[in-house]
């Protein structure tokens, strides 16, 4: 399977061994699942169905953010206790993800859970002299990262203004750099802490995802993951703290990001309220449908959800699914092999319902004679599209 790597800016192998090691970061647990959250899940749910086709046993491991300032911003507002909003919505996501048949991370974990981990990481990158202290925070000192930029290849004017937007400071004074990012946010009235040689307080944003990829999959690992709106500065800055902490380079081999939904023109997002939550959607329609209109799309594309693209969906589920009812149709050998043609090659879904368009099209216009064809349509479509028909 070849892939799209942000750091080297092009379709490039993936190469994993017997084990093929994933990490995708996963949601802060504050409102429901959006169509922008299933569209990335679903793209290395794709990654990880071509690799088991491929022969592989998949490690893959995924955060949830339960402790954040949004996450903490909207508890308060809602009068909601952080904890319980947090486990509300982390098990509506589950919910929301099992009924899109996303295959399940082999670990699942909440960085409330990993506290110590975070902490431990902090001390090792404090002590090959990667950190300082300011009023209490501690901070990751960009100088430390002789290869920062390598992730995104933005220019410093982009990652200054991308730092702003995506929660950073850069403009704190104290810093040594605008570009030196939190690790460690020293305790503030109101808010959970946990102590630590540091003092009491609670992790950085990057370091969290650094700290849970490193236990569970060590470095090196085959992919990262997440929408293309991690690239800065989540995945550049985790990729640093990986690299300085262990000395390896690159922190994993491949940064894969799959693009943006929007809606009435703007990107799907908590923070603009622009959202369409797949609960509501699972409400009107057959799960496979909701799949199927995000499969239509490659997963890098940036693009605008729209309820004629819903509607297209479940007339090609109807379609695919009176085809292969049938006693008999066209050979699906060759249908096997052009799907999974299509998905090595950077995932081509659009491609690949493509050709299962084709066969149906012609299994319904009274095509082919073979019996176990049906059968083996059935299978394909589920076990590598996750499509049940």
């Amino acid at each position: 399977m070849r892939l799209f790597d942000t750091a080297a800016g092009e379709v490039v192998p993936t190469r994993p061994g017997p084990e093929a090691r994933m990490y995708v970061c996963g949601i802060t647990p504050y409102d429901a699942t959006h169509l922008g959250h299933a569209n990335t899940y679903l793209a290395f749910d794709m990654v990880n169905r071509v690799w088991r086709d491929g022969g592989h046993e998949v490690h893959f491991t995924q955060n949830t953010t339960d402790v954040d300032d949004p996450l903490l911003e909207r508890a308060e507002k809602t009068g909601i206790d952080w904890r319980d909003l947090a486990e509300r919505e982390i098990r509506l996501f589950r919910t929301d993800m099992e009924a899109l048949r996303i295959i399940p991370p082999r670990e699942y974990v909440g960085v409330t859970e990993v506290i110590g981990q975070v902490v431990e990481l902090i001390e090792t990158l404090r002590d090959k002299g990667a950190t300082y202290d300011l009023d209490g925070d501690v901070y990751f000192d960009v100088a430390a990262a002789p290869k920062f930029g390598a992730v995104s290849g933005y220019s410093e004017e982009t990652m200054l203004a991308l730092s702003a937007e995506r929660g950073g400071d850069p403009g704190r004074e104290g810093k040594k750099h605008p570009l030196d990012w939190l690790l460690w946010r020293a305790e503030r009235p109101g808010e959970p802490s946990w102590p630590s040689p540091f003092g009491p307080g609670r992790p950085g944003w990057h370091v969290e995802c650094t700290a849970i990829a490193l236990a569970n999959l060590g470095s090196g690992f085959d992919v990262a993951g997440g929408g293309s709106d991690l690239i800065f500065p989540h995945h550049e800055c985790g990729a640093h703290e990986g690299h300085v902490a262990c000395g390896e380079w690159p922190f994993a081999r491949a940064y894969v990001h799959a693009g943006m939904v929007a809606l009435d023109g703007e990107k799907m997002s908590k923070s603009k309220g622009n959202l369409v939550f797949v609960s509501r959607l699972r409400e009107e329609t057959d799960p496979m449908a909701i799949r199927l209109a995000l499969l239509a799309h490659h997963y890098r594309a940036d693009w605008e959800w729209t309820d004629g693209q819903l509607a297209a969906a479940e007339a090609r589920l109807a379609r695919w699914r009176s085809a292969a009812a049938l006693p008999a149709g066209p050979e699906a050998l060759a249908l096997l092999g052009e799907v999974r043609a299509r998905l090595a090659d950077d995932l081509d879904t659009p491609g690949a319902l493509a050709a299962v368009d084709a066969w149906a099209e012609e299994a319904l216009a009274g095509g082919g004679a073979e019996p176990q064809a049906p059968a083996l349509v059935r299978d394909l479509t589920d076990a590598l599209l996750g499509v049940s028909l």
